[in-house]
């Protein structure tokens, strides 16, 4: 019996090492990616904190100012301006015009990865 308990105790610690390693992986690839695309407008975290569009809310702002942050992260590819510079994998714009500049292409789990990084900004 003590032996069974130490093999699931052993299971259950390996598993939450490996969902938190998994984690970090994903913020990590969330940061990669605002960090390559998103920083062209964006201020992002402390990656370029005088960076991006003057007229564009840094990621901060947005995570912590905004009520709806979640929400807006998870959807940013439908909204202005993103549509026209934004394509996703898999899911057909929201707009049926050619993108304004070479597009930027994501898959879907790119963006619950960009997700998963901005969560770490909030205060």
């Amino acid at each position: 019996m003590m032996a069974m308990k130490k093999i699931l105790l052993t299971i259950l610690t390996l598993g939450h090492f490996s969902f938190n390693a998994l984690a970090e992986d994903l913020v990590a690839k969330g940061r990669d990616i605002a960090q390559t695309h998103c920083s062209r407008c964006h201020v992002v975290g402390d990656f370029n904190p005088f960076g991006g569009v003057s007229s564009t809310p840094s990621f901060q702002l947005i995570v912590n100012d905004l009520p709806d942050w979640e929400e807006r992260f998870s959807t940013f590819y439908t909204r202005r301006p993103h549509p026209s510079i934004v394509r996703i994998e898999g899911i057909a714009p929201p707009v049926d015009e050619p993108p304004m500049v070479f597009p930027i292409e994501f898959r879907i789990e790119d963006v619950e990865a960009i997700l998963s990084f901005v969560r770490t900004l909030k205060k």
